[in-house]
């Protein structure tokens, strides 16, 4: 009985402080009229419901499966895909959701103890309130390979549902709406969402204060990784990497030490999927690039205070290091303003084509120590005959791992890869242990010439080692992907290309 489902969900929310407890009733009441019943559907009084908590209670998303299923079939929802029930549900989670003022006020409250305080509570409740779908997340496969640059991070994206084709079909017909503009924009925040467009009613932004202008922090709902933030600008306007970009992310590390935040590069191919909206991307977690050592310190004539070098990693990265942010912040701006304007027809760099611009940096800031750190990584978005995606973009020879942009997650040291992998490398590991001719199988005919050059006979495996096998060299394979997005090669030539670069900073 959905009454019963609704005192869970009740129980639920006061438990974990969505909801204060005198809220039951009322609560109660706006669900009831989601379901469209006039009082509740059991025998006991409304008083003794929820009186007594659970041993233990069931998981939010279960409590929204028995909600769903009595919402089919009553006809609330009247087609039962994936896009319907997240709308249903998130419909839900709003009755019990904090508003926004709310939310902000204990935000700020938490804040004057700490900003750990404070993002703690904000994460939590992004979870709670099923904006985060903790249930989705929990399928993503993930694991560590080893490499030269150190332990990077792998996860296989099944947090996202498959599109229905029935879904798809009412996209196709679905009113179009200028509203929000896109999935960054602040409007976002209790949206009722479409079929076109999630729905955000439990979502949730806390206002900040960046270089004097208006953003908006939040979650992201995928979480890549621990506590994976998006701070993004309260105005629609296109992403763009200048001198403010530099004062705004340390604005941010200012503010939440405990993050690092970065920005996609703002040019096709090597940015980022959201280039029409300025906003960075943070969160409490150490990639494999910021453990990653100076492997060629220099000076730059003029900004001698701050501490460079050239980071050992597979992508070109320069890492500025000193006590104040403004000294970091100057030579950020000198090296982008260099780089905007820098050709080597030797290593094929080129910052325009006719009149289209080619280079440009994905940065990144944090707090080490006692030290504010910007790593500013080189980009270029060159195409040619044979690299129509981009010459330092994933190489035909791994599209069959990745085939999309290397955008900031990416560039840190975490691959982000298509759900299409888990069952191809279920598929490959039969095909290797019974020898099959990888080639003549349509579903992983694409890594024939991959398996070929890790399986060359030389290599013994069984079922015990073959998926470990796999996982590792999928960990090398980004780890090569990487390399064919540096600008400057990891060799003596491109070593050589990297220092013209260096001496040109001083010149």
């Amino acid at each position: 009985m959905i009454s019963e489902h609704i005192d869970s969900l009740i129980d639920y929310s006061i438990n974990c402080g969505l909801l204060h407890p005198s809220d039951r009733i009322y609560a109660s009441n706006r669900l009831m009229e989601l379901f469209e019943i006039d009082e509740p559907d059991y025998a006991a009084s409304t008083e003794a419901q929820g009186s007594e908590p659970l041993e233990s209670e069931p998981a939010v998303s279960d409590i929204l499966e028995e909600m769903l299923a009595f919402a089919v079939k009553t006809g609330i929802i009247q087609s039962d895909t994936a896009v319907s029930r997240d709308l249903f549900d998130t419909r839900i989670m709003s009755l019990v959701t904090p508003n926004p003022s709310t939310v902000i006020s204990r935000f700020d409250e938490l804040y004057r103890i700490s900003p750990v305080h404070a993002t703690d509570y904000f994460y939590k409740l992004s979870q709670d309130s099923n904006y985060i779908r903790r249930d989705r997340i929990k399928k993503d496969i993930q694991w560590k390979t080893d490499t030269e640059y150190g332990e990077m991070d792998i996860t296989i994206n099944l947090s996202k549902p498959e599109k229905d084709p029935r879904d798809i079909a009412a996209q196709r017909h679905a009113k179009q709406s200028g509203y929000p503009k896109c999935l960054l924009c602040i409007e976002n925040e209790g949206y009722r969402g479409r079929v076109n467009h999630p729905a955000r009613q439990n979502h949730r932004i806390i206002p900040v204060k960046i270089n004097g202008q208006d953003w908006g922090f939040q979650y992201s709902p995928y979480v890549y990784y621990n506590e994976h933030c998006i701070v993004l600008s309260n105005r629609h306007v296109p992403m763009q990497i200048d001198h403010d970009t530099f004062v705004k992310l340390f604005d941010f590390v200012k503010a939440f030490p405990h993050y690092f935040v970065g920005s996609n590069a703002d040019l096709p191919i090597v940015g980022g999927s959201i280039l029409s909206h300025d906003h960075f991307q943070g969160g409490n977690y150490e990639f494999a690039m910021a453990r990653a050592q100076i492997e060629k310190p220099f000076k730059v004539s003029g900004f001698e205070s701050v501490e460079c070098g050239i980071v050992k990693w597979p992508m070109s990265v320069i890492r500025l290091r000193h006590r104040d942010t403004e000294p970091v912040i100057s030579l950020s701006r000198h090296i982008l303003d260099c780089w905007r304007k820098y050709s080597d027809p030797e290593a094929f760099i080129f910052a325009y084509t006719d009149d289209n611009p080619h280079n440009t940096i994905t940065p990144i800031a944090r707090k080490n120590g006692e030290f504010f750190e910007m790593d500013i990584v080189l980009r270029n978005n060159i195409t040619t005959d044979e690299h129509p995606m981009g010459v330092y973009h994933p190489h035909r020879e791994f599209h069959n791992i990745k085939k999309e942009n290397i955008g900031l997650i990416e560039v840190m040291g975490l691959a982000v890869l298509p759900s299409r992998l888990l069952e191809e490398m279920d598929i490959l590991s039969q095909a290797l242990l019974n020898k099959e001719d990888i080639s003549k199988n349509e579903k992983i005919s694409h890594h024939s010439e991959w398996a070929a050059r890790i399986f060359d006979g030389k290599r013994r495996i069984d079922s015990e080692n073959v998926h470990s096998i796999l996982k590792e060299e999928i960990g090398k394979s980004f780890a090569q992907i990487l390399s064919h997005a540096g600008v400057f090669k990891r060799d003596h030539k491109g070593a050589e290309a990297f220092d013209r670069f260096i001496r040109e900073l001083s010149s």
